[in-house]
């Protein structure tokens, strides 16, 4: 397990699947690549927590966001 790093410091990108209304979700690609943990945050609050997920834990969410958009 390694240590999360400064969200601050890794570049965020929005979900595809974001409405344009505000309800947004970001994700940090290169630290899933370099690690394999997918970090995941609301955009509405950057310096909120983050969830922390396996691969196969993205993979759902973003199944859940394509079922539900």
């Amino acid at each position: 397990m390694s240590t999360t790093p400064d969200p601050k410091a890794l570049r965020w990108v929005s979900s595809t699947f974001s409405a344009g209304e505000g309800q947004c979700v970001e994700w940090a690609p290169e630290h899933a690549a370099d690690t394999g943990e997918f970090l995941v945050r609301d955009s509405k609050d950057p310096n909120g927590p983050n969830l922390n997920l396996t691969a196969e834990g993205f993979a759902s969410l973003v199944a859940v966001a394509k079922s539900h958009g």
